[in-house]
């Protein structure tokens, strides 16, 4: 499984961004996505998730209201819609799958399948 995750850039405080996360090489194995992200010098934190197939998703409050997670299944692809953002958004994210279909908000510790990442800076 290989994911590929774009979509971040610079943008002012207040702004909006859309990140994608495109799967291949079998998406049978996936049960739940998620996005997570690592700010610097902090550790890696769950942003939402949400099962691959079904379900809704599933946010850290720091996010609820502002960030929409979706999904395209015939695209292979997860969205993360990040609206209002705010200085302490920056960070690095990244999308990573995890085998298992779970409910809720996954830890960074879940995932076998991890994408590269994308740099999102939000300045204010």
């Amino acid at each position: 499984v290989q994911l590929q995750a774009s979509g971040g850039g610079l943008v002012q405080a207040g702004g909006s961004l859309r990140l994608s996360c495109l799967v291949s090489g079998g998406t049978f194995k996936i049960g739940t996505m998620g996005w997570f992200r690592q700010a610097p010098g902090k550790e890696r934190e769950s942003v939402v998730s949400i099962p691959w197939r079904g379900g809704i998703g599933a946010y850290v409050d720091s996010v609820k209201d502002r960030f929409t997670i979706s999904r395209d299944n015939t695209k292979n692809t997860v969205y993360l819609q990040m609206n209002s953002l705010k200085p302490e958004d920056t960070a690095v994210y990244y999308c990573a799958a995890d085998p298992r279909r779970r409910v809720g908000i996954i830890p960074s510790s879940y995932p076998t399948y991890w994408g590269q990442g994308t740099l999102v800076t939000v300045s204010s």
